[in-house]
């Protein structure tokens, strides 16, 4: 546990924007590839959220576009110079299993933004460093002790979702509220909540299968992150909007950076 103490501190260097494709083509046709190694079922999801409305061809593809490149197992690859070590790197993906109930989230969160042109009011109340503290005092109660690596993991955790936010977390709807809201040296733990955070833990496969790090400490790392799902499973009507707002949705349509 002693390596997982000082693993987090180094997580701002192992993914930047520099180190994430943009979306083309070519990077789409990586990213299915890479889905069909983990065997991700994003159609049982996309399926569900389909049947809400009738769309036309041009929109249903969209829209699975939409799904896939923030519900997914992550789209963003490494830079060109790293293609070549694209194969061996999908095949020491870190599985995380995300609970049920949470993967319905992920397709209501989806619904509400993409589909009911709706956004998650910000800022949340908890936000993301609030659930972070919740957590840790939740395995200091269950430990009987306050671990070193859980609270250094922790502070990965944010340095990522600090980090991967604007580059990989916003569908383009939400892209205009992130500018509003993002000033000055705010982080956005301090203002995005769970909605968010979630979209994170469906990256991580990808952005973990580029870290040096030995398997089984790799492993450990993986059954934490595991570990705080169900936690947020367990507090998902605490920590989770059951509705988003619609006054503002129609404002960040069509703007933005590519996704």
């Amino acid at each position: 546990m002693e390596i997982l103490c000082s693993l987090p501190c180094n997580w701002d260097e192992w993914v930047g924007a520099d180190r994430l494709m943009k979306h083309t083509e070519e990077n789409v046709i990586k990213q299915q590839a890479l889905d069909k190694k983990q065997g991700v079922d994003k159609s049982s999801k996309s399926g569900r959220s389909a049947q809400t409305k009738p769309k036309s061809s041009a929109d249903a593809k969209a829209d699975k576009e939409d799904l896939k490149n923030t519900v997914a197992k992550g789209k963003k690859r490494k830079s060109d110079s790293g293609v070549e070590k694209d194969n061996s790197s999908m095949e020491k993906l870190v599985k995380i299993q995300i609970p049920s109930t949470l993967k319905k989230q992920l397709v209501d969160d989806w619904e509400f933004v993409t589909q009911q042109d709706k956004l998650v009011k910000l800022p949340r109340s908890p936000n993301v460093d609030d659930i972070l503290t919740k957590y840790l005092e939740y395995r200091s109660k269950k430990d009987g002790t306050m671990t070193d690596s859980i609270g250094e993991i922790l502070k990965g955790i944010r340095c990522y979702f600090d980090k991967a936010l604007p580059v990989m977390l916003l569908y383009k709807k939400e892209r205009q509220q992130y500018q509003d809201v993002v000033l000055d040296d705010v982080s956005p733990s301090t203002i995005y909540g769970a909605e968010h955070l979630l979209r994170l833990f469906v990256k991580f496969p990808e952005l973990l299968a580029y870290v040096n790090i030995e398997e089984e400490t790799l492993t450990r790392l993986q059954q934490k992150l595991m570990d705080f799902l169900k936690f947020l499973q367990k507090n998902q009507s605490t920590f989770f909007l059951s509705a988003y707002d619609g006054s503002r949705g129609s404002e960040g349509k069509g703007k933005g950076k590519d996704d």
